[in-house]
């Protein structure tokens, strides 16, 4: 029996460098030797389409990009503390805020959120020219951007000057475009992680970087899982030189196109106009006193009076501007068949005249059985004769959602008005409006009521409000992550954007909760709130006060709290922050119980008979719902008195079947 238990923080992840060496050493053995790599070898196992590695390849690349992709693989070293005095609903809530810097935050999510993550949406910082305020020492200077590129010597001397045929702008305007990549690629790898393989992450972007993020996205996701371009047309500017401008993307890339295709995934939204047109309609039937071909004709002036933004708005109804003689409104849709097969190039009468109908070059839509079942039902809708292409009738109350669009016009300054409103003050400019990614969000996840939505470029908290908005209006269990830099803003009281994000949520939550009717299904309208800080166990820096032996027999940062050791213990395990918690107090310290598959006890001055105590409790407690899964037990490292303590604790957990336990 051995007293020495694995720390939690030696342990490795999924992503992290040593856990792709461990994947590598398990597919390629003869690979990896002694713990490194053999390109050589691991080039011959892979076969002929390993290219050398001086070879030229397509894609994206810029200086520091090898650099930025190895900040992806690092282990996560801080941790994050609780803050429930900040936090709404801190014991029932599912919601996640998280203060701090988003590669690090993301780092330490990726353990226990690989593969759980269903939407991405982002809006990070657009490359206006400014400094970034992320640091994790991926961000270049100029000079460092110049001398990466070889434009300076070994002794720094710039070696592109005015007699170059580089000019000085776009020399400057290549180290931004270098430091905005490299802050962005890091990001995405590890949040590529994080996604499900349903799952999608749609990225917020403006005309300077989108080319290059097209390229990144390309690199990172794959270029062919890159599902739609999308353009927000905003308000334009009427002083504008070229055009009136004022337009955002969203790249949207799915993590497996392919299965989403497998699983005939269908990104919808309701059918725009589609009211509007109902209403005019029933109103021309009964004007008409219930006549056809007068209502119709009512309707048909109607769409042409409508002024052009109204009937643009009606989107995909547009089509429709006939009643039938039921009152129904109906358009005419297409018959030919999208893919050409024999079976589809049969004859079809017509009903007048007998003669076989202008048939479409591609053939029928319909085999002959289903199309003479269509008939029958009245759903075909013939010409004055046979050299007219039968259409098919399509009922306007039967299409209630349409495909996405990928345009679409909205005022941005609309979402502004909502979030001063909110707040009552002008803390945050241009915020993301949260019903346009409330739509986008439902529809990439195909309306999944149980989506879990991650956004770590969190701004105002658009996100979250419109995570919040969705189950609302269905009843849902969504939940969010969202995570933000503490960016000081020092505006309105709020001293930081993370503040405004937290207020926002919190007032967005309660008039969410004041319009719910009683019957309504209850909604998750709080959040926990975490803040990104230095792991509770001390690291070695070889200073005197880490050279006194006795000071430093508590490896702990002082002031730390069991609940922060508890947060940072469920970081290193890969367990989810919300996952069920029940406490006792036991031995003078409180006992920890995830969901019967982590116990932590972290309580000091542990005496033998305090180690059996505890141990009895553990054992009491496992045994009161025993599952399936194999218990984890995580102590604290230096809480036991002396070795005795500690050699009863092990042997008695041993005895009760424990397998594994851990120290912090």
């Amino acid at each position: 029996m051995t007293l020495d238990f694995e720390p939690v923080d030696s342990l490795t992840g999924p992503g992290e460098a040593e856990s792709n060496l461990d994947l590598l050493a398990r597919l390629f053995p003869d690979a990896v030797v002694d713990g490194t790599v053999d390109i050589d070898a691991l080039r011959d196992l892979l076969g002929e389409d390993v290219a050398p590695h001086t070879a030229e390849a397509f894609g994206l690349r810029w200086p520091g990009m090898a650099e930025a992709r190895r900040l992806s693989t690092l282990p996560a070293t801080g941790t994050l503390l609780p803050k429930p005095d900040e936090s709404v609903g801190w014991d029932t809530t599912r919601n996640l805020v998280i203060e701090g810097d988003n590669l690090e935050v993301l780092r330490l999510l990726r353990r226990g959120y690989t593969n759980k993550v269903d939407v991405i949406y982002i809006d990070p910082p657009y490359n206006t020219g400014n400094d970034f305020v992320y640091d994790d020492k991926r961000t270049t200077s100029q000079i460092e951007h110049e001398t990466a590129a070889g434009q300076r010597d070994d002794e720094g001397v710039l070696q592109a000057g005015e007699g170059s045929d580089r000019a000085q702008d776009r020399k400057a305007g290549a180290s931004k475009h270098t430091a905005w990549l490299s802050m962005m690629y890091p990001r995405l790898l590890v949040a590529h992680h994080l996604l499900k393989e349903t799952g999608v992450i749609i990225v917020a972007i403006d005309d300077t970087e989108h080319a290059r993020l097209k390229l990144l996205m390309d690199r990172v996701f794959g270029a062919e899982n890159f599902a739609a371009n999308v353009v927000w047309q905003g308000s334009g500017r009427n002083d504008a030189r070229f055009t009136s401008a004022g337009i955002d993307y969203m790249l949207i890339y799915a993590k497996s196109k392919t299965t989403l295709i497998q699983r005939d995934a269908r990104w919808t939204e309701e059918k725009v106009g589609g009211v509007e047109v109902a209403a005019a309609a029933r109103k021309f039937w009964d004007e008409s006193g219930h006549n056809p071909a007068a209502a119709t004709e009512a309707l048909q002036n109607w769409w042409k009076s409508a002024p052009q933004d109204i009937a643009r708005g009606l989107g995909g109804s547009r089509g429709y501007k006939e009643i039938d003689e039921s009152g129904r409104v109906f358009a005419r849709g297409d018959l030919s068949s999208p893919n050409p097969r024999e079976n589809l190039m049969y004859d079809l009468p017509h009903p007048v005249t007998g003669l076989p109908a202008r048939r479409h070059s591609s053939g029928w839509r319909y085999s002959r059985e289903t199309m003479a079942q269509k008939i029958a039902e009245g759903r075909i809708l013939f010409g004055e004769d046979e050299t007219v292409s039968p259409r098919y009738k399509r009922f306007l109350d039967e299409l209630e959602d349409q495909p996405i669009r990928p345009v679409f016009e909205r005022d941005r300054a609309a979402a502004g008005l909502k979030l001063r409103r909110l707040l009552g003050s002008d803390a945050f400019e241009y915020p993301k409006d949260h019903t346009v990614l409330a739509k986008w969000i439902n529809a990439v996840s195909e309306s999944n009521a149980d989506a879990v939505v991650l956004d770590f470029f969190a701004g105002s908290g658009s996100t979250g409000h419109a995570i919040m908005d969705l189950n609302a209006a269905d009843g849902g269990n969504r939940r969010y992550i969202l995570a933000q830099l503490d960016e000081s803003v020092d505006k309105d009281g709020y001293n930081t954007i993370a503040d405004i994000t937290r207020e926002r949520l919190r007032r967005a939550g309660q008039q969410i909760s004041s319009a719910q009717t009683p019957d309504a299904a209850v909604v998750d309208t709080g959040f926990r709130s975490y803040r990104l800080a230095s792991s509770n166990v001390r690291a070695w820096d070889g200073t005197p006060d880490q050279l006194d032996l006795l000071g430093a027999v508590d490896n702990l940062v002082t002031g730390r709290t069991t609940n922060d050791l508890l947060v940072e213990t469920i970081l290193r395990l890969g367990v989810d922050l919300t996952t069920p918690l029940e406490t006792r107090d036991i031995a003078g310290s409180t006992l920890y119980n995830l969901a019967g598959t982590l116990f932590a006890y972290f309580g000091t001055d542990i005496t033998v008979e305090r180690a059996n105590e505890v141990a009895k409790a553990l054992v009491a407690w496992r045994d009161e719902d025993p599952g399936d899964a194999d218990t984890t037990v995580v102590v604290r490292d230096t809480g036991f008195v002396d070795s005795a303590a500690k050699l009863n604790f092990a042997a008695a957990l041993e005895q009760a079947g424990f397998t594994t336990v851990r120290s912090i």
